[in-house]
C-alpha cells in the first residue's frame, strides 16, 4: 500500500481546472491495479490526465489508518493528441482507451468531481446510481454543479455522475444549499 506522499496527483497540471487542459480526452481502461502507475508514469513524462482519488479509511487487526483510492477503479482519463495515447498503451498498463464522443461533456463532469474532491468534505464513489432528483448547488465552494439528490441511511447526498462510466461521485450536502434544476 502506498503511503499518501507516494500516490501521484489527482491531475497533471495540477491544480488547473480540466475544461482548461488542451487536447482530446480519452478514457483509458487500465489492467488491474495499475490506475496509480499509470498516472506516475504520465506525470513523469509530462502527459495531461485525471486520475479522481478519495481517502478512505481502513480497519485492520484494531487499527485504523487512511489510504487513498481511486474512484472509478480500472479507469484514468487521458487528455492529449493521439502521440500521448500511443505512449499511453506502450507502458503496457492499459488494456484500451475509450473513445469519447462529447468532449465538452466529459471535461465538464471531470471538472465537477475535481472541484467536489477539493472541496473539504468527504467524497465517495457511487456505483450504482438510482436517478432522483434533478438539483444545482446554489452555496459553498461546489456552487453551479448540477446532479441528482439522492439518500442513503437517512442523508441526502449531492451525486455527479460521469456518464462515459455510468458512475459518480457522491457528498453529502445540506438542502438549504440546493435548488432543482
Amino acid at each position: 500500500m502506498l503511503n499518501s506522499k507516494d500516490n501521484p496527483p489527482l491531475a497533471r497540471p495540477e491544480e488547473s481546472p480540466i475544461d482548461s487542459f488542451t487536447g482530446r480526452w480519452w478514457v483509458g481502461h487500465c489492467k488491474p491495479r495499475q490506475e496509480k502507475a499509470l498516472a506516475w508514469e504520465l506525470a513523469r513524462s509530462g502527459r495531461c490526465y485525471f486520475l479522481p482519488m478519495y481517502d478512505k479509511w481502513l480497519r485492520s487487526k484494531g487499527r485504523r489508518w487512511r489510504s487513498r483510492v481511486v474512484l472509478f477503479p480500472g479507469y484514468l482519463f487521458l487528455c492529449g493528441d493521439e502521440e500521448a495515447r500511443l505512449a499511453a498503451l506502450a507502458t503496457g498498463r492499459l488494456v484500451r482507451t475509450i473513445e469519447v464522443a462529447d468532449q465538452a461533456r466529459l471535461a465538464g463532469e471531470l471538472e465537477g468531481i475535481r472541484r467536489m474532491l477539493h472541496a473539504d468534505q468527504p467524497v465517495g464513489p457511487v456505483t450504482r446510481f438510482r436517478p432522483g432528483t434533478a438539483c444545482r448547488i446554489i452555496a459553498g465552494p461546489l456552487a453551479g454543479l448540477e446532479g441528482f439528490v439522492d439518500r442513503l441511511k437517512g442523508r441526502d447526498r449531492f451525486v455527479l455522475l460521469v456518464s462515459m462510466l455510468g458512475q459518480g461521485a457522491a457528498v453529502e450536502i445540506d438542502a438549504d444549499q440546493l435548488e432543482p434544476a
